[in-house]
């Protein structure tokens, strides 16, 4: 469940976010990951280099506003540091142990979304039911 819950959260995040229509879905997805990167400024454990992170992230996200692609290289960036605050023993949520791990799993699966150029899910589910040869008999 540790692996499986954060990848059904980052198809979650995908499939309601293309419920937004474009530009709005690229913008507030950048605004989303801007949050992300500050979420572990009150940790402190990596001391000023905290800081350092947060405005790369930020920058990337500034840059995000019109790219999708900054926007996944936020996310994963964002995927190294939540790796690094688990085996620091540092969650991003205090009392869920798992919780930067299971943000390392989910992170990438949205900026994979995002370099994609951050697709409709709906529209590709439909798209791809739409092309499947039908069974005749």
């Amino acid at each position: 469940m540790i692996v499986v819950a954060p990848l059904l959260i980052g198809v979650l995040y995908a499939f309601l976010m293309s419920l937004l229509r474009e530009p709005a879905r690229r913008r507030f997805n950048a605004i989303m990951v801007a949050g992300a990167g500050a979420a572990y400024l009150s940790s402190g454990s990596f001391g000023p280099w905290e800081f350092v992170f947060t405005a790369a992230v930020t920058y990337c996200a500034y840059r995000g506003l019109d790219s999708y692609v900054w926007i996944g290289v936020a996310w994963l960036l964002h995927a190294a540091w939540d790796t690094l605050h688990y085996l620091r023993g540092a969650p991003i949520i205090p009392f869920a142990s798992h919780s930067s791990l299971g943000c390392a799993i989910c992170d990438p699966l949205i900026a994979l979304w995002c370099l994609r150029g951050g697709p409709s899910l709906p529209t590709l589910i439909s798209a791809w039911f739409s092309r499947r040869p039908t069974a005749t008999s």
